[in-house]
């Protein structure tokens, strides 16, 4: 690269610790550090949801599955997520709003002690955890694919260069940070991809190039699902993304959770749809018409690197590349944050008395601890990413397979309709939910995609819906608790529409 693509760069990585450093300031407790202390606005946590959702995988693994498929891409992987989203701005975003509102919590899991049982939450939070150590490292082996090719950096190097940066913002600062840097790689992203999808159509011929552009296309680039990604597979994927996208993802119920009002939750929701709607189809654009401009690519996942490198002056070279940056930059943040926030406010609790009503200090610490611990162990996943299967391999085979069996119990918990369903529907519905994908992943020969990644998602929802219509477990604190998340009026006198106290196990 050019001495100014490093400018930008460098001054890209300055500009988001320096956002930490300011946001540290408005961080006093536990709550601002999780949630904001509830006083974030609407379109900032609509952005930062948005941001949230999708990492440089997407100049990466899918824009290797652009230039080998077409526009399935676009279809399969990135529809779900804006009709999902949609679909929860009326059904989860405000319920996750009234959950911190009416119970105090700081974190997406806490209300599973008073809404199941203790052993039902800290299940649902070990493995929830634990899959989002991979999630985020294959985040970070992304990042260390595009600075190989711009720069020559080690996959290694490359890691601990994004993670070490991501690590001092989001550690000091806490959810403003997160949000907040977001916000700025929104607008980083924005130029950086407008820049070339300019310089794309240019080479197409301008505007009147989109018109042959198809033509000249490979035989199937065009057609929305072909190759592995079938109908079986795009129905199980919108499903699965309503789940994950509506809270399923730890961080992203924050996002809701830290809006003033259940209106403000709802709107945040409807415009991160919006943009899902539009901006992958701006940022996918050059990998889709790649085949045409540079047929002979010879590691697809390369695709997006190289064509900034060819295309793009000096200077946007680096910012494209800062532009790759923010998106993992901004999951794994707040990825971290999420996963703090259920460690130390579910797991450590459950586990020694001593993280039980902690003060705001020692909390806060705990909390910055737990975020270093998370990041740290995921960067030496993302070294070895290659034994897990890749960067789409850990995305697509294991996180989306593995994500319904912990979301179900979560989001449908909330839901007035499931509210017969307790901890034993919670639990069979989680175990099995996993037993399906390593029955199906690693005890059959030659299954499908579809078939590991709808499995455990049918298996979890039909266990988890048949035990609560055949076994229902009546219990009047988990009635409050769905009610309270429903709108509907409380109790004026009771342990269930009490606020709930500091701690996990003391609940229990």
């Amino acid at each position: 690269m050019h001495w100014l693509d490093w400018v930008a760069v460098g001054g890209y990585f300055v500009v988001m610790v320096l956002i930490g450093l300011w946001s540290h300031r408005r961080v006093s407790d536990v709550s601002d550090y999780f949630t904001g202390g509830g006083r974030m606005p609407w379109w900032l946590t609509g952005i930062s949801h948005h941001m949230s959702g999708y990492s440089a995988a997407v100049f990466v693994a899918y824009a290797a599955v652009a230039y080998s498929y077409g526009i399935t891409i676009y279809v399969w992987a990135f529809l779900p997520l804006a009709v999902g989203t949609a679909v929860g701005a009326w059904l989860f975003a405000p319920r996750w709003n009234r959950l911190r509102r009416h119970f105090r919590v700081s974190s997406p899991l806490e209300y599973l002690a008073r809404r199941y049982n203790v052993p039902a939450q800290q299940a649902l939070a070990w493995s929830g955890a634990l899959l989002k150590v991979f999630d985020v490292a294959a985040k970070w082996a992304s990042v260390a694919v595009l600075l190989r090719v711009f720069t020559g950096m080690s996959m290694t190097a490359g890691t601990l260069l994004t993670g070490v940066v991501t690590l001092l913002y989001c550690t000091v600062g806490g959810l403003w940070a997160d949000a907040l840097t977001e916000l700025g790689q929104f607008v980083i992203q924005g130029v950086a991809a407008l820049a070339m999808m300019w310089v794309v159509l240019d080479r197409l011929g301008g505007l009147s190039g989109l018109g042959t552009l198809w033509h000249d296309l490979p035989d199937g680039h065009t057609d929305p699902l072909v190759g592995p990604y079938t109908a079986g597979f795009l129905t199980a994927y919108v499903v699965v993304k309503l789940f994950e996208y509506n809270g399923g993802m730890w961080n992203l119920a924050q996002r809701y959770m830290a809006t003033d009002s259940p209106r403000a939750a709802r709107r945040s929701a409807g415009l991160s749809a919006v943009l899902y709607l539009v901006w992958p189809a701006v940022l996918l654009f050059p990998a889709v018409a790649a085949p045409v401009l540079m047929p002979d690519v010879a590691d697809p996942e390369q695709t997006y690197a190289l064509m900034a490198q060819s295309y793009l002056p000096m200077g946007l070279v680096g910012l494209t590349l800062s532009g790759m940056f923010s998106h993992t930059m901004a999951m794994a943040s707040s990825d971290a944050n999420a996963i703090s926030a259920v460690v130390t406010r579910d797991i450590l609790p459950a586990l020694s008395p001593r993280f039980r009503g902690l003060s705001t200090r020692t909390g806060l610490l705990a909390a910055r601890v737990v975020t270093v611990v998370f990041i740290a162990l995921s960067m030496v996943v993302a070294i070895e990413a290659d034994h897990f299967g890749g960067v789409l391999g850990i995305i697509v085979g294991m996180v989306a397979a593995v994500m319904g069996p912990i979301s179900i119990p979560m989001l449908l918990g909330l839901l007035p309709a499931f509210h017969r369903c307790g901890p034993r529907a919670a639990l069979a519905s989680w175990a099995l939910g996993l037993g399906g994908y390593f029955l199906v992943k690693y005890g059959l020969d030659g299954a499908s995609q579809t078939a590991v990644v709808a499995t455990p998602l049918v298996t979890s929802l039909v266990v988890y819906t048949a035990l609560g219509l055949l076994f229902p477990e009546p219990d009047e604190e988990a009635d409050a608790v769905v009610a309270a998340v429903s709108g509907k009026p409380q109790p004026d006198s009771g342990a269930a529409a009490a606020p709930a106290p500091e701690s996990t196990v003391e609940r229990a």
